[in-house]
């Protein structure tokens, strides 16, 4: 690609600093076994095994732990016999917990919890999560299940869902138990949720071989209990973390800036739009994108998952935007049944906009189940409309489902565009597309729009990491990416920051590098999913710089690098939001480890935030869905 002399001098000045789209200025903070991410430490969870004593456990009914256990190489391992069941020390009511296990062949463990010391063994008050393999166990009940009570779902080909690794890998078991709802997930995949001393609870205990025995399972507090199966077995990364009355748990941040959210252009109004639709039914504005051109008129463009396209002056008081381009009937309605993460997704001017009027669409196509990356050109007569007519279709993704469809796109300080792909859908990843080279799904691709080629209608860099690799697709850039909901450059140094919403546990923010792999879906964050295996060829998977649990949010928003010296104390720091629980964040990154150093509570809850947007000063927007068109909000001190 043969840079411009303006950006080629933007690029050369930039050259020291932009190291996210070349080799990773920094390797990206590992967290250990038997530690705590910063993330964890924040947000109340506790060590239950120190990888090094016994320190919180002794044997049921007896004082310290018998020599049948012992530690070693980090984990807590069972290993002859004579070990006895061991609990800790500490009780818990409402409660989390976290731990891996490695089973031996034909090995048989549990995990109990609410155990009582009233009775001769612990399984007679306690419930017991099954830990065996199996694959050579002799127990038709499999690891995970809550023994004769509960077991997961069904496969759409009719089997039980099972995410175990093979006897001899480590595996990890989620549990929650709380007056809020009880869960069960291994290795990440959700088997089953329950409220334990229901109707529904009783009524399976009475039928179980549990019944004979006087309160099994009516204990609101008790301990934890690694059963002694007369087998093999080694445990490690023992975290608990207590739940409040109220089912809450400590937000993960260092303090919090009690801001406010501020309509930034509260008399704006939407050429063309109205909040009911032709039926009186309510249309909602939802923008997903809010950009601007770098063309001297300090203009922002807004594109709305409907299919709009706006301009408008970036001032206050603005009162009247220009409809620039209109491709409702090209693009999928997000309102139709199961389109909700359809629509038009993705908006990007190009850098040289000044000169070449160009810009880039991401947009599902309304006619069939695939995605469109289309150039257009701005009208030769009108600044502020596009020529509907200059759709050139720069590449065409088929999507299996209509979820997880990625769409976001930016341009680098390379001038290369990058895109950010979903792994195609449905749960689980079911085609394993996260890790697979092979196909454009689950990636963050990098792609040349000014040197179209005899084959294709863009150009591949010839630095990315997977050309001429055999079986890999040489547009992607990075991979193992789940769902990004949104990506962005941070303009001072280059570096791309990703949200990845997660599935049942944990939603990330990663750093991306060239050639890197952020571990879906064989890991979500820092944790093991299901129980497939990575292709050969794969590297070892990048933690993510940030992750947060689903007891804070369920569905990240993606941010921007805030670099307005409007507030300066949030200055350098990444904004990020949870659409669900209506929070957004400010965190911090030491730029010379990669280590997150500070989060920070920027707006309470009840701020459901769709995307960010910014403007050529580094001001920092937040957009959110509005029946009004009130959906640009920027923070006010």
């Amino acid at each position: 690609m043969k840079l411009s002399q303006s950006l080629l001098r933007s690029a050369l000045a930039l050259a020291a600093l932009v190291t996210a789209t070349s080799v990773p200025s920094f390797a990206i903070a590992e967290t250990g076994v038997n530690e705590l991410s910063e993330a964890e430490s924040r947000s109340g969870w506790k060590l239950l095994f120190d990888g090094k004593t016994f320190d919180g456990w002794r044997n049921y009914q007896k004082d310290s732990v018998s020599d049948g256990w012992k530690v070693d190489d980090g984990a807590l391992v069972r290993y002859k016999g004579g070990a006895g069941d061991i609990i800790s020390k500490e009780t818990f009511g409402a409660f989390e917990l976290l731990l891996d296990f490695k089973i031996s062949p034909e090995g048989n463990s549990g995990l109990m919890f609410h155990v009582t010391e009233d009775n001769s063994t612990p399984w007679r008050s306690g419930p017991e999560i099954q830990i065996q393999d199996n694959v050579d166990g002799h127990d038709p009940q499999l690891a995970g299940w809550l023994y004769q009570l509960y077991k997961p779902g069904k496969n759409p080909d009719g089997s039980i869902v099972d995410a175990i690794r093979p006897a001899g890998q480590w595996n990890q078991i989620y549990l929650r138990i709380a007056p809020q709802g009880c869960e069960v997930c291994v290795n990440g995949v959700r088997y089953y949720t329950f409220s334990k001393g229901s109707k529904d609870w009783k009524e399976r205990v009475a039928k179980s071989k549990f019944a004979k025995f006087k309160g099994f399972g009516e204990a609101t507090e008790g301990h934890i209990c690694l059963q002694d199966h007369g087998n093999l077995v080694s445990f490690r990364n023992i975290k608990v973390r207590r739940i409040a009355e109220d089912g809450s748990v400590p937000q993960p941040i260092d303090g919090n800036l009690e801001m406010n959210g501020q309509l930034a252009f509260p008399a704006l109004k939407w050429e063309g739009w109205e909040g009911v639709d032709d039926e009186g039914r309510i249309r909602k504005l939802r923008l997903m994108e809010l950009t601007y051109a770098n063309d001297g008129t300090n203009r922002l463009f807004a594109a709305a998952q409907s299919g709009e396209i706006w301009t408008f002056e970036n001032k206050a008081d603005v009162t009247e935007s220009h409809l620039f381009l209109d491709l409702q009937e090209k693009v999928q309605n997000f309102s139709s049944r199961g389109a909700n993460e359809e629509g038009l997704l993705g908006l990007a001017m190009h850098p040289e906009y000044k000169k070449n009027g160009k810009f880039y669409v991401y947009y599902t196509d309304a006619q069939k189940t695939r995605s469109i990356l289309s150039e257009f050109t701005v009208s030769d007569d009108d600044s502020n409309a596009a020529d509907p007519s200059s759709e050139r279709v720069i590449m065409t993704i088929d999507q299996p489902y209509k979820n997880h469809n990625g769409g976001v796109i930016e341009f680098g300080p390379d001038g290369y565009l990058y895109i950010g792909l979903g792994d195609g859908g449905l749960r689980n990843d079911p085609a394993g597309n996260g890790q697979n080279l092979s196909t454009l799904l689950g990636s963050v691709l990098r792609i040349d729009v000014d040197s179209p080629t005899a084959a294709l209608p863009y150009g591949i860099p010839a630095d990315n990491p997977f050309v001429g690799q055999d079986n890999a697709r040489p547009e992607i850039y990075a991979y193992g990416i789940r769902n990004p909901w949104r990506m962005a450059f941070d303009k001072k140094t280059g570096k791309l920051w990703l949200g990845d919403v997660g599935q049942e546990l944990w939603e990330e923010v990663n750093l991306i590098t060239k050639g890197g792999n952020f571990g879906w879906s064989t890991r979500e964050g820092t944790n093991s999913f299901s129980n497939g295996t990575a292709p050969e060829g794969v590297s070892d998977p990048i933690d993510p710089v940030w992750q947060y649990d689903h007891r804070i949010g369920r569905s990240i928003t993606g941010g921007r690098v805030y670099r307005s010296s409007r507030i300066p104390e949030l200055n350098g720091a990444y904004l990020y939001a949870d659409y669900v629980s209506g929070v957004v964040w400010a965190l911090k990154v030491d730029e010379k480890t990669g280590k997150a150093v500070k989060n920070v509570q920027v707006l309470p809850k009840g701020v459901s935030v769709l995307a960010f947007g910014e403007d050529q000063s580094g001001e920092v927007f937040y957009l959110v869905e509005s029946p009004a068109g009130k959906c640009i909000y920027r923070i006010a001190e």
